[in-house]
């Protein structure tokens, strides 16, 4: 991915508890920040989601989207399929296992919306997505 935000944050649950979460897209909803609608559009054989839509409304970005997962064991990659304002979303999050049950979360994103905007505003609304799902993600893992 070239110019893009990176975030890490340390949550209290082994990384499996982790994975799981992330791949639970129908409850994010009720704990992502500006997720209004998520939908598993595709599964793969192995019955984590393929494709997902989502439609957000989080400032600045308000869009209606549909995102491609490649998993692996300790991470999971997304690029843009389609989307009204975005022209790019790719991201990862990337699990590192550490002492007494904690995760090393970091979280990798770039995007490109279809207006013009000033590569200082793109890193501010990477950062603020980042920023609200990496505090999201903790609180919901940390909860259950």
């Amino acid at each position: 991915m070239a110019e893009q935000t990176t975030s890490t944050i340390v949550v209290d649950a082994a990384p499996a508890d982790v994975m799981a979460v992330i791949a639970d897209f129908e409850a994010y909803p009720s704990w992502a920040t500006g997720m209004k609608r998520v939908e598993v559009v595709e599964r793969g054989a192995d019955g984590r989601a393929e494709q997902v839509f989502f439609s957000l409304d989080v400032t600045p970005i308000k869009d209606e989207y549909t995102l491609a997962y490649t998993w692996a064991d300790d991470s999971v990659t997304w690029t843009l399929v389609e989307g009204k304002m975005l022209k790019a979303l790719d991201g990862a999050y990337e699990l590192n296992a550490l002492d007494e049950g904690r995760t090393e979360v970091t979280y990798r994103l770039a995007l490109d919306v279809a207006v013009p905007l000033i590569g200082m505003l793109k890193r501010k609304g990477e950062k603020i997505l980042i920023d609200t799902a990496l505090k999201g993600l903790k609180k919901r893992v940390e909860s259950l």
